[in-house]
């Protein structure tokens, strides 16, 4: 018997005679948060109520004189009827504990829990007559308990750092897992201006969807998500079928068996966009509060993942700047290093080569020569000739400085014609 666990009670509890009894607990009962109904006969017709017990069930189904199992037919494929039966047959009283119970029926269905106690009544001969139904709902604390667990266990993905894909695909998977009946999430991520929606996770739905998503506008009336991005306020579409902020998307909506899409924006502390959280049903489905509470939490926890994601990525990405401006640095110091030890060397070359060709000049200066530079090509030049210069092959030239210096340093095999003589001549001449 599906959602039903609990034990029966050793003893029967003692009658409670007459219309005065009858009175009294509902005089207990009326304004309780506790549910309470009153059953009479084999058929569990619902004779009284109180406010509490129509508020779980539905105000639409408010109404006594009739049997329970038509007041609430899913109670039926539940085991609780069959439940019911078994008490009014045995005159035990049956205690269940956290008991899971689907209410009402698509669109509007529910999961809620109770800790409830079906307790015979009986008449003044001892026989059974009907049944008291007494319980107190747990849903919100079963759901506070669930959902601590897995935000906390999300929080710790988000502190440890761990890649967003990670963290928005493993939220999506908590959230479908927390809820009873089938919902496929998807979060989409926005992009930095704000005007396009890029898939984020969205592991139950099909490739094909998210492919064909990925990417949407921000505007009113482009379905759910880009609607719910542009009013950055949540959009309720419960039933896609119908509803014109799907004209464009129906089809597709259709082939991924999709017929309904509760959307919330993602939004950072500053109020920008940073993309949507959203809930899909096979069914038509009406959200009930704690639907909607639940997408705020799980929104407000994703956009704490965003927002983290984007700081360590802009971190990352200053460090690597910080890295490369570095790297950059160090190259041009390399560099100014290097050019300044040529330079130096050049300095030393030229300073050298200068001082030769003063010596040269010196020694030359009682040898016949002609008077003007024969060094500078069919210009000319008209500075007198100091220095000569010759080659390997034999031949000479005498030439002012500035062209005896740029031949020395442009033409390969070209020499001071009258160098100290340390070589062979030297030898010869010792």
């Amino acid at each position: 018997m599906t959602g039903i666990s609990g034990q029966r009670s050793s003893a029967a509890d003692p009658a409670v005679p007459g219309q005065a009894a009858a009175e009294d607990l509902r005089a207990l009962f009326g304004q309780s948060i506790a549910v309470f109904a009153s059953l009479s006969g084999p058929a569990h017709v619902v004779e009284a109520a109180n406010p509490a017990f129509f508020a779980a069930i539905g105000e639409e189904r408010a109404r006594t004189g009739v049997p329970l199992a038509e007041l609430m037919p899913e109670l039926t494929g539940q085991g609780f009827i069959a439940l019911l039966d078994e008490v009014y047959r045995s005159g035990e009283p049956y205690i269940g504990r956290d008991a899971q119970v689907m209410l009402g029926s698509d669109p509007h269905l529910r999961e809620a829990f109770f800790d409830f106690t079906y307790e015979p009544r009986r008449d003044a001969d001892g026989n059974v007559t009907g049944i008291r139904v007494i319980g107190v709902e747990t849903t919100q604390v079963k759901q506070a308990q669930r959902l601590m667990a897995e935000h906390r266990a999300l929080l710790e993905q988000i502190a440890r750092q761990a890649p967003l894909t990670e963290v928005l695909d493993g939220m999506a998977r908590c959230i479908e897992n927390l809820t009873p009946q089938e919902m496929l999430v998807s979060v989409l991520l926005a992009d930095p201006d704000g005007r396009h929606l890029r898939h984020g996770a969205a592991p139950s739905l099909p490739d094909f969807y998210n492919q064909a998503i990925d990417g949407i506008a921000t505007g009113e009336g482009v379905g759910s998500c880009g609607t719910a991005a542009y009013r950055r306020e949540p959009v309720i579409v419960t039933d896609i079928a119908t509803d014109p902020f799907w004209d464009d998307f129906r089809e597709l909506a259709d082939r991924a068996d999709l017929a309904a899409c509760w959307s919330t924006p993602i939004l950072a502390r500053d109020g920008s966009l940073l993309g949507t959280f959203a809930m899909y049903h096979r069914t038509p489905r009406v959200p009930h509060d704690t639907d909607l509470a639940l997408a705020r939490v799980f929104a407000d926890t994703a956009a704490l993942a965003i927002e983290r994601h984007y700081i360590e990525q802009e971190k990352a990405a200053a460090e690597a700047r910080a890295k490369a401006a570095h790297d950059e640095l160090a190259k041009a110091v390399r560099a100014e290093q290097q050019l300044r030890a040529e330079a130096e060397q050049r300095a030393a070359a030229a300073a050298e080569l200068a001082d030769r060709m003063r010596a040269a000049a010196a020694a030359q200066a009682t040898t016949p020569h002609p008077e003007r530079c024969q060094l500078g090509g069919r210009a000319g030049c008209t500075e007198p000739a100091e220095i000569k210069i010759a080659d390997s092959w034999g031949d000479a030239a005498w030439g002012c400085t500035t062209h005896v210096e740029e031949a020395l340093i442009n033409v390969r095999s070209v020499f001071i014609a009258n160098e100290e003589p340390d070589g062979l001549a030297a030898y010869l001449n010792r």
